[in-house]
């Protein structure tokens, strides 16, 4: 018997329309991180992009336990001498809600150009709404 080893070109990808409101932080990304990568498929290849895409909706009303609103940092650099910039969670989900949900998936990803390419196929919209009716997406329940 031999292993079935999938090709990127040979996957069908399905699109499944995830809604953030009310849900934690940390565990919806673990499940949007998951179907990224194809994990829940049976002919998943750690080496091969066969996951499907995700459409978030109503990014802005995601929650996190705690008091992790006040004490969260996300951090970043210059590369300058004294250029660390911090920005708590709480102000970050004001500036740009998405990225909240964006930066703990990304984490969640593999760090190199596959991984990259695993993010590109998560979109992230603050509101209700979304431009991806075309493509007939699913409600996906997490």
């Amino acid at each position: 018997m031999k292993t079935y080893v999938a090709k990127e070109q040979e996957v069908e990808r399905k699109w499944y329309v995830v809604d953030a409101d009310q849900k934690v932080l940390g565990r919806l990304a673990t499940q949007i991180a998951m179907r990224l990568r194809g994990k829940h498929k049976p002919i998943f290849t750690p080496h091969a992009d066969v996951g499907d895409f995700i459409v978030v909706v109503n990014a802005e009303k995601v929650t996190m336990t705690g008091s992790k609103w006040d004490q969260k940092f996300y951090y970043r650099h210059s590369g300058y001498m004294g250029g660390l910039k911090q920005i708590s969670a709480r102000k970050l989900l004001e500036k740009k809600p998405e990225e909240i949900l964006r930066f703990a998936v990304k984490r969640m990803l593999p760090k190199n150009s596959l991984g990259r390419r695993q993010l590109k196929k998560l979109k992230i919209y603050a509101g209700a709404d979304h431009p991806h009716q075309a493509q007939q997406p699913e409600n996906l329940e997490i």
